[in-house]
């Protein structure tokens, strides 16, 4: 007999996992990492979590608090979305991203906008050095086609399909799902508008490093880039810190990078006071 026959044999067997850790999981409590990142008190981290292939995750951060993503074997593929956590019709939106910066190719300094020109988060480090702002995470029938429709049980879906898992644990529905942005895998858009996959964009260790703008929703799915042509579902683990930070002085670098920079964080800053002044109803 299963040790699992039984309620109560299944009970046991549950209460003996108390204490496991598994390579992918959420640190719970987060404040009792064992290794913060250099200079951060474990008392103000505030989410701290490993996400292998098919994993997909959700969290509100606090403005000024800082994301780090870690690529931890060199072959990850983060699709990334943000919405205002207030009112989340405010969302990441990459046309306008790309065309206030004159820039489709992120790096340190670059802005992640929301579709009402308002600063969502700002990249201040970046050693991965490429990133996919064209793409977007792949389709239920992109997996479908190349790993079949149950890849491993069904474990292992799109990134689309773990973007609205996540979202809809916060309210959210396929309406709300912008553009994701693809973090770690990056393309190249040649002469004649060609997209060209460059595969080995990240390495091992190599991170990006986000701040909150505003209060916001993150979400996260860990999938194959759509372009990726192996056979294998292949998404590596990306570890996750968030911490509590400061929101930028008025003589930020990030902040006064470019004209258009200035008047996003404006555009942001005035947002942000109407809410304070209206008590924080928008």
């Amino acid at each position: 007999m299963s040790e699992t026959a039984t309620t109560y044999a299944a009970r046991e067997h549950a209460r003996a996992q108390e204490g496991s850790v598994v390579e992918t999981q959420p640190t719970v409590p987060s404040t009792s990492i064992g290794d913060p990142p250099a200079g951060v008190e474990a008392r103000d981290v505030l989410w701290e979590e490993t996400l292998g292939a098919g994993g997909y995750a959700a969290r509100t951060l606090p403005v000024g608090s800082r994301l780090r993503l870690v690529d931890l074997e060199g072959d990850t593929c983060v699709a990334l979305v943000l919405h205002r956590a207030d009112r989340p019709i405010e969302r990441l939106c990459l046309p306008d991203t790309v065309k206030l910066q004159w820039q489709a190719y992120p790096g340190p300094g670059y802005l992640l906008l929301s579709d009402m020109g308002r600063v969502l988060a700002s990249l201040l480090e970046d050693t991965a050095g490429r990133h996919d702002t064209f793409c977007g995470t792949s389709l239920p029938g992109e997996i479908e086609s190349r790993h079949g429709s149950d890849a491993h049980g069904g474990a292992l879906r799109s990134g689309r399909e773990r973007l609205l898992l996540a979202l809809a644990k916060h309210g959210l529905a396929e309406r709300d799902l912008p553009t994701a942005i693809n973090l770690f895998k990056g393309v190249r858009i040649e002469a004649d508008g060609a997209i060209t996959f460059l595969p080995d964009s990240s390495r091992p260790g190599a991170h990006v490093l986000l701040r909150a703008e505003q209060d916001v929703l993150v979400s996260v799915a860990v999938a194959p880039h759509r372009l990726d042509p192996r056979p294998a579902y292949r998404a590596g683990k990306v570890r996750l810190t968030a911490w509590r930070g400061r929101p930028p002085a008025d003589d930020d670098p990030v902040r006064n990078a470019s004209p258009e920079a200035r008047r996003a964080f404006e555009n942001t800053a005035e947002e942000l006071a109407l809410g304070l002044r209206a008590g924080g109803a928008r």
